[in-house]
């Protein structure tokens, strides 16, 4: 007997947003890309001619065509099916389609509106067409511009234009490979809903007979052995080597050290390009990571908090601060926050709490090596107690801090979101009353 759950409604809805939202942006940088490229070839274009009419007529005139006509073809709706391995969002797209195709044939035990659910699914279809037909233009590049430094090599002058091609070429291709990769953030819905449907029995069946796996090795209807009948298994392929080498173990270890020395290079090239599928897209310039990031993307949240033993004049005090960075470069980032202080007491024998100033902060955080970093930045701190906002208006109430120092990153929950940082107060000796120059903090990144 079928196991019933009861899928969330707003599982349906989320899958719509999402689907729609990436669709909109992948036709929107797709647009964009060929725009610039067909701009760019105009004016190669205008500059051969000047020199090889012909040339000039035979090398571009037909692919601006072309990128003419895949821009246009982004008006219109493409049904199809991602390959297997398509990038980030291929294998999630399939187990998402799949999922809305056993909820389209499930009984209404399931809780679904058929409504939403023909929007949805027909919203992911959309979706997958958009990425084909991105998949289409990153091939057509691909291709057109090996051809262009092939047929511009005897003219001189182009470097820079082809310079300027391919990174619009790559940052194209990183940029898809974003818009995928947002799709695999479920949200709390898509997750329930997800974990409710690997419960079913009836569900995990059809996965397996109708994911992109099964239709490359015709698994559905068949066992998987029958069906990878034929296949080379490793065991083979070795042997088919020993035979081909023979018994002389000076030559199994040469090629033992080839095939080593292949796969250190080809580990090393893909740390350094995680997200290129095609050797055709390997970079010729040294890529800014950044730059494929939107706004909101490259911004942190976090907080710290820093203690300060009592003095003469102030109490023990614990300063919480607030804070947001702006990622500029994949080893940098500057920031603004806000920093309340909470009086503690003079002591274990004296403690009460009171509210003892506000602060305001900028700051700067560039990477050193591994998990070290530098930090600097001004601040301002209001050193009263105040009652109102408007007490924070007496300007005179308020010190300076320039600071410098060194932070370690560390991994919490197996990420790099902690931190700890010593800084030095080259203004804490100006201050009236002086104040502690060190500052030790420890902070959270969300």
């Amino acid at each position: 007997m079928q196991k019933t759950v009861q899928v969330p409604d707003k599982y349906l809805s989320q899958v719509t947003n999402k689907s729609q939202r990436v669709e909109e942006q992948v036709n929107r940088r797709s647009a964009k890309a060929l725009d610039r490229m067909i701009r760019q070839e105009k004016k190669m274009k205008a500059r051969l001619w000047k020199v090889d009419s012909v040339a000039a007529k035979n090398i571009f005139t037909r692919s601006i065509d072309s990128m003419g006509s895949l821009k246009a073809g982004l008006k219109n709706k493409v049904m199809g099916k991602l390959p297997l391995g398509s990038g980030a969002g291929g294998a999630y797209l399939d187990t998402l389609q799949n999922s809305l195709k056993f909820l389209n044939g499930a009984d209404s035990k399931l809780g679904v509106s058929k409504d939403k659910l023909g929007r949805a699914s027909q919203s992911v279809q959309d979706l997958q067409g958009k990425l084909q037909q991105a998949d289409q233009i990153k091939a057509y590049i691909r291709e057109h511009k090996q051809e262009l430094k092939q047929q511009l090599s005897q003219y001189t002058g182009f470097t820079k234009d082809l310079q300027k091609y391919n990174k619009e070429a790559y940052y194209y291709g990183q940029q898809i490979n974003e818009y995928k990769a947002v799709l695999k953030d479920k949200k709390k819905a898509e997750a329930k809903a997800m974990e409710m449907l690997k419960k079913v029995p009836a569900y995990n069946d059809f996965i397996k007979k109708n994911s992109q796996l099964a239709s490359l090795f015709n698994l559905a209807g068949s066992s998987s052995a029958q069906s990878l009948e034929g296949l080379q298994t490793r065991s083979q392929v070795e042997q088919l080597v020993q035979q081909r080498l023979g018994n002389n173990p000076a030559a199994q270890q040469a090629v033992s050290q080839q095939m080593e020395q292949a796969r250190s290079q080809f580990n090393e090239l893909k740390s350094k390009f995680p997200d290129l599928d095609n050797a055709g897209d390997m970079p010729d310039f040294k890529p800014n990571e950044m730059k494929t990031k939107s706004f909101l993307q490259r911004l942190e949240f976090g907080g710290n908090i820093q203690f300060q033993k009592s003095s003469r004049y102030y109490p023990t005090t614990t300063d919480i601060a607030g804070q947001v960075a702006y990622k500029f470069h994949k080893n940098g980032s500057i920031g603004i926050g806000i920093a309340y202080k909470l009086g503690m007491g003079t002591g274990w024998d004296h403690i009460a709490f009171s509210h003892r100033g506000v602060g305001v902060r900028s700051f700067m955080d560039w990477k050193l090596k591994g998990t070290f970093y530098a930090n600097g930045g001004f601040e301002q701190n209001y050193m009263s107690a105040f009652a109102q906002a408007s007490d924070l208006k007496n300007w005179s109430g308020w010190q300076g801090s320039a600071l410098l120092g060194i932070s370690k990153k560390y991994k919490i929950s197996g990420k790099m979101k902690g931190n700890i940082m010593l800084l030095y107060d080259f203004l804490a000796g100006r201050n009236v009353p002086a104040t502690n120059a060190l500052k030790l903090r420890m902070g959270y990144t969300f």
